[in-house]
């Protein structure tokens, strides 16, 4: 389906807006869930990365845009929800560097799912680290990257792999994408 047939009516129209509401809604979810799971090694900011499931099926499905939108959404509500205003600016430093990574990395064509997610994991955990040491003014802080590097790279492989056999079943399910 090209874009002027996605956007013909007002059927289609609606059905994009309630899939990529459903994005925002699950990526949200899954931002609580990681909230709720301790993670016992010791490193700050270390986290699972499960939202970025969603943002890698966006970014497949239907595109950068989308993927974007719906990613600096989830990090402004979900901040507000879960967090604060100190964790909105780290995750978006991180998310906006990672996103446009995992971009390049989608449009080589050299990666599939997962290597865009472990892309977007490593890229992530690196950009929030500079942020941290721009604000605590000392390199010390990247003591903890290869820490965030191996951890980026598994949490961002596992991520990529589910959000693989996620968006096989949505391609039997109501979701269509815009690019088919």
């Amino acid at each position: 389906m090209n874009g002027k047939e996605f956007w013909g009516n007002d059927d289609n129209r609606t059905s994009y807006v309630v899939i990529l509401g459903f994005m925002l809604a699950l990526s949200l979810i899954l931002s609580y869930v990681e909230s709720l799971i301790p993670f016992p090694f010791g490193v700050p900011g270390m986290k699972l990365g499960l939202p970025n499931m969603a943002v890698v099926i966006l970014i497949y499905r239907y595109g950068a845009k989308e993927g974007i939108v719906i990613n600096v959404l989830r990090i402004i509500l979900s901040g507000f929800l879960f967090g604060n205003l100190f964790g909105i600016m780290f995750s978006i430093s991180g998310a906006l560097i990672s996103f446009l990574c995992m971009i390049i990395a989608k449009k080589s064509g050299l990666f599939d799912m997962r290597g865009v997610s472990v892309i977007g994991g490593l890229c992530h955990n690196i950009a929030q680290l500079l942020v941290a040491a721009f604000i605590v003014k000392t390199s010390g802080i990247m003591f903890y990257l290869p820490v965030l590097l191996v951890s980026g790279a598994v949490t961002g492989f596992l991520n990529g792999f589910i959000a693989e056999k996620l968006s096989i079943y949505l391609n039997k399910s109501f979701i269509r994408s815009k690019n088919r």
